[in-house]
């Protein structure tokens, strides 16, 4: 992702159903504000990093991480087209997510989803790596340990 993905970013953005946009967002966000757009499209690849999954040249997925600052842990997140979900996209780009972050000296991805959020919940549960989850009102929040895998 870079800053010249803008225009392609708010097109797949705006192409998002209300209920994809309401996973990703925890509520309803049919566009992008300049200063996400900005966000989303400025990373420098150590602290901040995301990925794209196209379709010639079209997104169909983003993920991307932000380290805490101060620590080792980077919040992760991830976002597929309505007609791509459940194909396999967001578990490729978390693995090549987490070997990014790994080379820059992350060793967990935290995330919050909502319960409901079945989809990535298990991307999570099926990317081979250990994770740890916890519920509350309604978010469940994940910590994917990059460090350790689980069996297969």
């Amino acid at each position: 992702m870079s800053r010249s993905d803008r225009d392609a970013l708010v097109r797949f953005h705006e192409g998002l159903t209300s209920e994809t946009t309401r996973m990703r967002f925890f509520l309803l966000h049919p566009h992008l504000t300049p200063t996400e757009v900005e966000r989303f499209t400025h990373v420098d690849h150590h602290d901040r990093e995301a990925l794209v999954a196209l379709d010639g040249d079209d997104i169909i997925a983003v993920a991307r991480f932000d380290r805490v600052p101060g620590t080792d842990d980077a919040e992760v997140a991830f976002v597929t087209s309505d007609s791509r979900q459940g194909n396999g996209v967001c578990r490729q780009l978390l693995a090549e997510l987490a070997a990014r972050a790994t080379s820059e000296g992350i060793v967990r991805f935290v995330a919050d989803t909502l319960g409901e959020n079945h989809r990535m919940l298990g991307v999570f549960r099926r990317s081979g790596l250990l994770v740890e989850s916890n519920t509350e009102a309604g978010v469940v929040h994940v910590v994917l340990d990059l460090r350790l895998r689980v069996p297969a």
